[in-house]
C-alpha cells in the first residue's frame, strides 16, 4: 500500500516521503497512529504542491541571505573599549559585543552564535570576522576596535 508519511518512521522513511508499506503495517499501525495517510491522487498532488512551496521559500531565504552577505561585507562595526599600553584591551570583545554593536549601529539583528570568532578580540585595530548568514553562505564583517 502506498502511503505518505506524516512523521519520521524508523526503517521506513522521513516525513513527507511517499513509500510502499505492507498492507497490514499501514492499516494497523501507520494510519491509526496518524504516522501516515493513504496516497490518493489528491494527497499526492497536495504533497507535490507543499514540496514546491517549500523549495520556493528556501530559494527566497537564500536570496535574502546573499543580499545580507553583500550588506555585511560593506559594513565596519566600531566598538569602543578601554585599552592599556601597546593596544591591549582590558578584557576582550566577544561575539555578544559584536552582535550588540551591529544591532545599534546598522539595525541588523544577527544571533551571536552565528558570528564565528576563533579567539575573542584582545587588541585594538580592525579584525575580519566570519558571520554564518545561512547554510553555505558566510559573510566577512569588519570589526574595528577603538580606544574609549
Amino acid at each position: 500500500m502506498k502511503v505518505i508519511l506524516l512523521e519520521n518512521v524508523k526503517g521506513l522513511g522521513k516525513k513527507g516521503d511517499l513509500v510502499n508499506a505492507k498492507d497490514g503495517h499501514a492499516r494497523n499501525y501507520l494510519l491509526p497512529k496518524k504516522l501516515a495517510k493513504e496516497a490518493t491522487d489528491g494527497n499526492v498532488k497536495q504533497l507535490k504542491e507543499q514540496k514546491k512551496a517549500k523549495k520556493l521559500k528556501k530559494q527566497e531565504e537564500k536570496e535574502e541571505a546573499l543580499e545580507l552577505k553583500e550588506k555585511l561585507s560593506e559594513i565596519i562595526v566600531k566598538i569602543k573599549s578601554k585599552a592599556g599600553e601597546e593596544g591591549k584591551l582590558f578584557g576582550s570583545v566577544t561575539t555578544k559585543d559584536i552582535a550588540t554593536a551591529l544591532r545599534k549601529q546598522e539595525n541588523i539583528k544577527i544571533d551571536k552564535r552565528k558570528i564565528v570568532l576563533d579567539n575573542n578580540i584582545k587588541t585594538l585595530g580592525t579584525t575580519i570576522v566570519k558571520v554564518k548568514v545561512y547554510p553555505e553562505v558566510t559573510a566577512d564583517l569588519k570589526v574595528q576596535v577603538v580606544e574609549q
